[in-house]
């Protein structure tokens, strides 16, 4: 999921590291908005995000909401609380971002599955064309599994 890259939703934002040349990196300000998908994991829903480049770094987190669940996915906390329990949602963040050229890459800090609370982590990689980055995520299960899928976003 990629839940992919760096968003932005009010409030605090976490500074996220980003690598690449200034010019790529100004390449993807803005915000963004759009889907993901797994056949693997049967999960899809919407994400969205806004970057904010500033220096070698970037702010923003991101939200995602899975088809059928209507509230965002929470990050992962080590005493985790029932993720049906409708606690007030948070937003995700990404711990790091590549650029070079027309790929975009990277991670996010870890999250809870949204049925069992597990820690997830995810990383992605997309190509940008456009106003639009097509690209596809791998989530690391805790039982070693990964899933994948896909994932895509338009600059409003």
């Amino acid at each position: 999921m990629l839940c992919s890259l760096v968003a932005a939703c009010g409030g605090a934002q976490t500074p996220v590291p980003l690598i690449g040349p200034a010019r790529d990196v100004a390449a993807l300000a803005g915000a963004w908005a759009g889907d993901y998908s797994s056949a693997m994991s049967g999960r899809s829903g919407s994400i969205s995000f806004t970057l904010r480049a500033q220096g070698d770094s970037a702010f923003g987190d991101v939200v995602m909401i899975p088809t059928g669940l209507n509230r965002p996915l929470d990050p992962w906390r080590a005493q985790a609380t029932d993720p049906r329990a409708g606690a007030q949602p948070e937003v995700l963040t990404i711990n790091f971002v590549r650029v070079m050229h027309d790929t975009v890459s990277g991670t996010l800090a870890p999250y809870a599955d949204p049925q069992t609370g597990a820690r997830l982590s995810t990383s992605f990689v997309g190509a940008l064309k456009g106003n639009t980055i097509t690209g596809t995520y791998t989530t690391f299960l805790p039982s070693g599994e990964t899933q994948t899928g896909r994932w895509t976003v338009q600059r409003r």
